[in-house]
């Protein structure tokens, strides 16, 4: 533990060098949650769902697209491939488990842009370790 390098926030984004970032991430949890009773969502609720313009979803599909996470059909037809799928549970099952928490942590004071803001620095372990401390 002392032999751990300190960084800044930008340093430890550097140091991990992810390809996906944490934008993607909202993306790809909302398309999921979603798509789980729906195979499909359109760009326009996708747009719609994260307030953003169509066409900043329509770029974000794109670039979602070419790491193989998003399928994009004609007339704006979104749906995720087998690792989309995959990422999608994972980041949904995330921001659930924060949300649990904060909300049993911070009682009426729980805000949601708080789950928001954390969900993207939580690692797999840690979500498994929450969800044992709030018996999930």
């Amino acid at each position: 533990m002392e032999n751990e390098k300190y960084y800044t926030l930008t340093g430890y984004k550097r140091k991990n060098q992810d390809i996906i970032t944490e934008t993607m991430e909202d993306y790809i949890e909302m398309i999921y949650r979603n798509t789980i009773k729906k195979e499909e969502i359109s760009v326009k609720d996708l747009s719609l769902l994260l307030n953003v313009r169509p066409s900043s979803v329509s770029k974000m599909i794109s670039k979602l697209h070419k790491l193989d996470i998003v399928n994009f059909k004609k007339y704006g037809h979104i749906s995720l491939t087998s690792k989309g799928k995959s990422l999608g549970m994972f980041y949904l099952d995330r921001h659930n488990t924060l949300t649990i928490f904060f909300k049993l942590l911070n009682k009426d004071k729980f805000t949601l842009e708080q789950v928001e803001k954390i969900e993207h620095f939580v690692d797999k372990i840690t979500v498994y370790n929450i969800k044992q401390i709030i018996n999930r």
